[in-house]
This record gives structure tokens, sequence and C-alpha cells, in this order.
């Protein structure tokens, strides 16, 4: 078996103990990967009988569900049978399929993934749910039943996917519209009207904050302008590891067009401030670009809180926004004011799109998380595992 999957798991060191104790398997890496397919293979070898058919995959899957908390969406190859796929019942992270013709298939994280190889989407995998694609071509889909709430994680739309994706029949461009719309609202109850005057023009950070950027520029009724040029072989820098490494980074991935700064008050908008590192950067390169005054907008919340279902964002002392005011936060960076998007603004800008999605996964915002195996003990010991 070959396994792939996009998430994490909380409760890796209960599983760990088990597999060796319960399941007599040995764990070899710290990798959660190697966890749940060996949780998976367990069952497996249980529910099979001697015979692999798709009962005894829907079995070993459900008892996965079972067993594991957390969030994954997973894919794996099953030799000689065919490839097997499935999504925490939560549905934290993204996983979709589609179709190229009757006997070409394809499962991915996200909808542009398929586009980009010529594959039509058919849907999202439901949460919970079991899909066989067997090598004849043929498919199957087995439901799960849960009482466990539908949870999206929320900042797939803010900043992780793809602008041209569309997750849980969300398109991710149009979700980011909306939420530059709610934002600018925001801005104009923040801002004092002599402030909002003195705005000379909005900037967006690239690439993620421009779609947002636009619909705020004409609700504030100010002029849209590129400001900074991003080098695109630099990659994210809130993933990389070390705050050296990041500061550095961002001044190699971003240069600033000094004439859109000089002399001028800006708006500086961004899809999200993690760690601070390259809002503070940025807020110093408009400043020695020429501008006057720096406004800083944030197309999401203040990020209080540890991702704990695959971002890369655990440590909660890394966090800008943790035990701060925004006040506080503005001072940090260098900003001569921070505006931030409400949670109920963010979460309404996404629903606006789907109706029909009632819940997210907020917990980087609220510290709400709705798996089991997050405790205070576990937080406090997160650093520890990375």
């Amino acid at each position: 078996m070959i396994l792939v999957h996009n998430g994490n798991l909380v409760n890796t060191v209960k599983l760990r103990s088990e597999l060796l104790n319960d399941d007599f398997r040995h764990i070899n890496t710290t990798s959660d990967s190697e966890v749940l397919i060996n949780i998976f293979a367990s069952s497996l070898e249980k529910n099979s009988s001697g015979k692999l058919n798709d009962d005894a995959i829907v079995n070993a899957v459900k008892e996965v569900h079972e067993r594991v908390e957390g969030a994954y969406s997973v894919i794996m190859i099953i030799l000689g049978y065919g490839l097997v796929a499935f999504r925490d019942p939560h549905g934290i992270r993204p996983l979709v399929f589609g179709s190229k013709d009757d006997s070409n298939h394809m499962v991915a994280s996200e909808s542009v993934a398929l586009d980009c190889l010529g594959y039509k989407t058919s849907r999202d995998i439901s949460p919970g749910e079991t899909m066989i694609f067997k090598p004849d071509g043929s498919i199957s889909n087995y439901t799960y039943e849960s009482t466990k709430k539908i949870n999206p994680c929320i900042f797939e739309y803010v900043y992780l996917a793809r602008p041209d994706s569309t997750i849980e029949g969300v398109n991710v461009y149009e979700s980011r519209l909306s939420m530059g719309r709610f934002l600018a609202k925001k801005v104009k109850e923040v801002l004092t009207k002599e402030e909002l005057d003195s705005i000379d023009v909005v900037i967006p950070i690239p690439a993620t904050s421009r779609t947002s950027a636009l619909p705020m520029s004409i609700e504030l009724g100010k002029e849209l302008k590129e400001g900074f040029i991003k080098n695109r072989y630099i990659g994210r820098t809130f993933i990389m590891p070390g705050q050296k490494i990041r500061k550095k980074s961002v001044r190699q991935k971003l240069n600033t067009i000094n004439i859109e700064f000089n002399n001028k008050n800006v708006l500086l908008v961004d899809d999200s401030i993690v760690r601070g590192n390259t809002s503070e950067q940025i807020i110093k390169m408009a400043r020695d670009a020429g501008a006057k005054k720096v406004f800083f907008a944030s197309a999401s919340p203040p990020i209080r809180y540890p991702n704990v279902y695959g971002i890369d964002m655990p440590y909660v002392k890394e966090l800008v926004a943790h035990g701060k005011t925004v006040e506080e936060i503005a001072e940090t960076i260098g900003a001569d004011k921070l505006i931030y998007q409400d949670l109920d603004d963010l979460i309404a800008a996404v629903q606006e799109n789907n109706p029909e999605i009632n819940d997210f996964d907020c917990s980087c915002f609220n510290g709400e998380y709705i798996t089991g195996g997050v405790d205070d003990e576990f937080l406090q010991n997160l650093h520890k595992t990375r």
C-alpha cells in the first residue's frame, strides 16, 4: 500500500502506543502518515478474512474514523486492487475527484489540479466518505454515518488555496472578493474621516491579497496600485524554518516600486498576519520608499491560537497577535493603524458563496478546536514536536 495525506493527526501519541501494544505494529518514523497507514492496515487485516474486497476496505476506513482524531484527506493505492480516497468526518481538509473519461479518474486536494491536467471536476468527496476507484474505471462510493459537524478549514479560503480552485462549492476567488467588500466596511468603521480622506492609494501585498484589495479600492473610492513586485522563485515565507530565514526571505521576495509610495499615505492589504515578520518588513520597505503614513488591513481576523490541523504555525508564542491588543500589534509591526477583518464577516464572506455550509474550522482565530485530542497539555507540548 502507498498512502499520502493532507492534514495532521492530533492523537498520534496515543495511537503509537495502541499500535505497539494492541496491534503489534512497530512505527519507524515520526510521520503521522505512517501512523495512519498502520491503523488502516491493521484494521484491513482484521476485516478482510483473507479476502480483499470493498467491504473490508470500507470497514478499515470506518475504524480509522473511530480511532483517529484530527484532519486527514487521504489517497491510497492498494496494489492489485485500486485507488482509495477518504476524508475525516469533519471534512477539515479538502478533497475532490474528477474524470477525463470513463476509465481515467483523478483525486486531489484542489480542483485546479484536475483542471490543469484536463480532468473535469465531478464533486468534493464528502466528509467521512470512502471512494474506491478500480483499474477497470469503475467507481464505488460509501457514505459514513456520523454525528460530527462538517467544518471545512476557513483558512483554505483566506490563504492556502489557489484562487482558481473551488472547494465545497465555493469559488475561492469569489470568496476573496467578498472578503474585500466586508473588510472595506470595517476600514470605514475604524478609520476617522480625516484618515480615510488622507489615503492616496490601496496597495496589495502580492499575491493572495490582490483579489481582496480590488473590491476594497472600489468601496473606498481609492486608486488600486501595484507597489510591490514579487520574486516568483521565493516560496511562502510563513512556513520557512527560523525567524532569521523568514526575515531575510521577505527582502528577497519583494521589491518596491518607489513612485507608488513616495510622499503618499498608503493602505496596504494582506490576506493575514501570522508571526508579523513579513508585515513588519513590508511596512519598513514602504516607509523606506517614501510613504508618509502606512495603514495596514488584514483580510482575516487576528491569528491568536495555534493551528493543529495541518498548517505550519503551531507554536503560540510565535504568533504576533497572541495576548496582544490590535493597537499593540500595530505598534509591533510599525503600522500607523491596523484593521482586522471580523470573524463573523469572514464567515459571512465564504457563506455568501455557499449558504449550505453552516460551520467552519476557525480554531486559529477563536481557539475552538472541533476534534477531540486537543487539550492544554497537547497545546503546551506543540513546540516540542516541531
